[in-house]
């Protein structure tokens, strides 16, 4: 799936972008923004570009920042 065609079917589409960019990477911030996406159905999709893209802040697919390195770390010592 492209990254325009998954980004234009995404539950966060038109909704305030500072939802999923809270102050801090602490789980409380991050609960609103990580219940939009637990509905979304790009979820995997957008989780897979911030792996790929490196993305350092922000909620994509999901996760936090630091659980997004968590799954990075994971996936290299798989591989």
């Amino acid at each position: 799936m492209s990254a325009t065609t998954w980004r234009k079917r995404a539950a966060c589409r038109g909704l305030d972008a500072e939802i999923f960019f809270p102050a801090t990477d602490d789980e409380v911030d991050a609960t609103e923004a990580k219940a939009i996406c637990a509905e979304c159905p790009v979820r995997q999709a957008c989780l897979e570009h911030a792996l790929t893209s490196r993305e350092r802040e922000g909620i994509w697919g999901g996760t936090t920042e630091r659980e997004r390195r968590r799954i990075i770390r994971q996936r290299r010592k798989s591989a």
